[in-house]
């Protein structure tokens, strides 16, 4: 299981989850809200998780310092500003948002549920790396960090 470590670039396994949602969404369908309020409640997720994920990268380029999350090594500067005060993972929890609110657009639980295996698998395999990769390159601080900030929100 460690082969998967930093392997599969986070855009591709939003792809790949959002396709098992679309899937099970043929086979679980429960309409949970009216039509009407599901575009506006897709949207609104969708919205704030692209808000969140691109504050992310302007505060990366901002610092410039890689946006590759297959290549932490690579890392230049450990970025605490911005969005950074409220989460260690601002793109990737922008990510979750878009999974949710397609969740919420497809009117499947499942699909909802399968957004935890998301979180769970991202834990795992990238940030946990990732975090490794971190502590190793800016030791100290990054722990300082890591007490102060959430990995998700």
């Amino acid at each position: 299981m460690n082969s998967l470590k930093l392997k599969i670039p986070p855009l591709i396994l939003v792809v790949i989850f959002a396709a098992i949602m679309w899937v099970l969404s043929f086979y679980l369908i429960v309409e949970i809200l009216p039509q009407s309020l599901n575009i506006i409640l897709t949207t609104l997720i969708l919205l704030i998780g692209v808000a969140i994920s691109l504050a992310g990268v302007f505060s990366f380029k901002q610092s410039k310092t890689t946006v590759n999350p297959t290549k932490p090594e690579e890392t230049s500067s450990l970025v605490t500003s911005g969005v950074y005060k409220f989460t260690r993972n601002p793109m990737y929890v922008g990510f979750l948002l878009f999974l949710v609110s397609f969740a919420v657009y497809l009117s499947s639980l499942a699909s909802l549920i399968i957004s935890i295996f998301f979180v769970l698998y991202m834990n795992k395999f990238q940030i946990k790396p990732e975090e490794e990769m971190l502590s190793t390159l800016f030791g100290k601080e990054f722990d300082i960090y890591k007490q102060k900030v959430r990995r998700w929100l």
